[in-house]
């Protein structure tokens, strides 16, 4: 339940157009709706600006089909991550609108209305191989409600790829760098402009690269200021990030 349904629930009882009972009815499920195998959080986006996203990976197709449906009960939009290939099938056979998106492995519900866009995140990939991380990110930031732009394949082993796009790095409210093998990309990004950088290391790359462990201690020893580092992988978690900054952009202008 978000702030304005709850507003008008509120209002609803104090007008008596709703009784007590009937309103409480409609609490029932607030901040916890218990579905047995998962306590679904529907207080989150009253509390932290965004509903709860579900995480995929090892749940029953039931499961997550359940728990897709009760989030929808609750919110307008929704977010699966890490859907095995079975699940998402299921989702995208059950759930009106329901779209997957195969190669970063998101399940994603918008609004009727369409998504709201506001502001400008970037993210900048450093090879084809870091797509499917890249995607998570563009794809979480935008149902955020962050208008998203992708900038690919720039990566430093092709340094005026990269250089020829500084104005446009430059405009960004937040970037989110996405890169693999030595996971250099970020430092650079973050030496062109005065924005927050998010650096995401992928699992990208040869051995010596260790499945991105080499690629995250790059970025965590970055020598560029402005820099901060998710998990390997974490699309997910750098899109939410990076939203969220663009967001305080807007709360503070208004």
């Amino acid at each position: 339940m978000e702030r304005n349904e709850l507003q008008r629930l509120l209002e609803s009882i104090r007008d008596g157009r709703l009784g007590v009972e009937q309103g409480l009815a409609r609490l029932k499920s607030f901040p916890v709706r218990d579905l047995g195998h998962t306590q679904l959080d529907t207080h989150r986006r009253l509390r932290c600006g965004h509903a709860e996203v579900i995480f995929g990976q090892s749940k029953r197709p039931a499961e997550l089909l359940e728990i897709a449906r009760a989030v929808l009960e609750h919110h307008d939009r929704l977010l699966v991550t890490r859907v095995e290939p079975l699940a998402a099938e299921l989702l995208v056979r059950e759930l009106p609108r329901a779209r997957h998106h195969e190669r970063s492995r998101l399940v994603v519900v918008e609004p009727e209305t369409g998504l709201e866009s506001e502001g400008l995140v970037l993210v900048v990939s450093a090879g084809t191989s870091d797509e499917p991380v890249a995607e998570e990110a563009e794809l979480t930031a935008r149902l955020h409600g962050a208008r998203v732009e992708r900038l690919r394949d720039v990566g430093v082993a092709g340094l005026h790829r990269l250089l020829a796009h500084v104005e446009r790095l430059q405009s960004a409210r937040a970037l989110v760098v996405v890169a693999g093998m030595e996971g250099a990309l970020p430092s650079v990004v973050a030496g062109l402009v005065d924005r927050p950088v998010i650096a995401v290391p992928t699992s990208v790359g040869y051995g010596a690269s260790f499945g991105g462990v080499a690629a995250l201690l790059a970025m965590l020893n970055s020598c560029a200021t402005g820099v901060s580092v998710v998990n390997i992988d974490n699309g997910f978690g750098a899109g939410a990030l990076a939203a969220m900054i663009n967001r305080q952009h807007e709360v503070k202008t208004q």
